[in-house]
Order: C-alpha cells, then structure tokens, then sequence
C-alpha cells in the first residue's frame, strides 16, 4: 500500500482501537511524530516499523494488496447496477482489509444498495397496494381525458418510480465505476448512510 492510502488506513485504524498517536508509537517503538508524520503521508515508514504497525493494528501492511484494486473497484460500483446487496456486500467485507479504497468506496456502494433496495421495496408495495385499493373501494370511473380510467392510468403508472430506480442506479454504477478508476471522487446522491 502506497502514501497517502497507508497513512490514512494507520489513521483509521489507529482510532478503532482507540489509540493516541502517543500509544501507537510506543507500541511500535518509534516517536509519535514518526506516526504523525506517516498518517499525514509525509513519509512512507521503514519496513521495521511497517512490520510493526501490521502486527499492532492487525492489518497486513507489507503485503502490496492494491495489485487488482481498479478490478475489485470497478467490480463493487458495477455490482450496485443490480439492487441485490448480496454482491456488493461480499466484495467489500472480503477485500475491505486490502485496500482502503476499496474499504471506503465500499462503503458508499453499500449504502447506496440498501436505500436503493428500500426504495424498490416501497415502489413494490405500492404496485401491489395501489390496485388492491381499487379492488376494495370498487373502481370509479373518472374521466381523464385519455379515454381510459384513472385506475388503468394508475395502474400504467405504479411500475414508473421502479424503472426510474433502475435507470438511476445503472447510471450510478457506470459513472462512478469510471469515476473509481480514474481517482476521481466517487458520489452517490441519494443513499443513506446506514453503514458507517
């Protein structure tokens, strides 16, 4: 792993396990400002003191995990074209611990996933409780304007928010799976925060 992706990995992993710089450079026997100056991606440590990081964090820093990273990258924000989580959810939990980009991208594919699942499931219920309505209070006829009903009109309708979900997240796929690969910051409007 390569500055400035390995000082911001030390970083995140030096809070997880609540350590100070302090703590971490005492673990590591080097000075605190050696920490600081590696999270800052100022320097790139010696291999004594990577080996050590590795063994305090538990996270291999020595093995060059980044070998596929634009491959496993563009495979996370493809996988979120189709709104089955399962697929994202396993690239990101099997390389989170290789790569912080893949680790932090991840991230947004899977919340992006969820709200989008959670949204389908509401076009979904909507799809099946709008004409059950219809069946239950009986359907009227009101004219509009078109020659047909306003429940055939709704009914032509109710499928309309999930293409549009769908279009939405190919969209959001194709782009920021390009935008992943060209070190362009990835967005995701729209989803929800739910894994941090």
């Amino acid at each position: 792993m390569n500055q400035p992706d390995l000082g911001l990995k030390v970083s995140e992993l030096r809070q997880t396990k609540a350590f100070t710089q302090e703590q971490l450079a005492e673990q590591c026997e080097v000075s605190a400002r050696t920490i600081q100056r590696i999270e800052s991606g100022e320097v790139d440590p010696r291999a004594y003191t990577l080996q050590c990081l590795s063994e305090t964090l538990d996270f291999d820093f020595m093995e060059d995990n980044t070998r596929n990273e634009h491959l496993w990258l563009a495979a996370l924000h493809l996988s979120s074209i189709a709104p089955l989580l399962i697929a994202p959810l396993l690239i990101w939990s099997w390389k989170k611990n290789q790569s912080y980009k893949i680790d932090k991208q991840g991230l947004l594919v899977l919340n992006f996933q969820i709200t989008m699942m959670l949204l389908m499931f509401l076009g979904g219920f909507l799809l099946i409780f709008v004409p059950a309505v219809f069946i239950f209070l009986g359907e009227r006829q009101v004219d509009t304007g078109l020659g047909i009903g306003l429940s055939e009109v709704m009914l032509l309708c109710i499928p309309a928010p999930m293409i549009l979900i769908g279009i939405f997240s190919t969209y959001q796929g194709v782009v920021n799976a390009i935008r992943g690969l060209s070190d362009k910051p990835v967005r995701y409007p729209l989803s929800i925060p739910f894994v941090r």
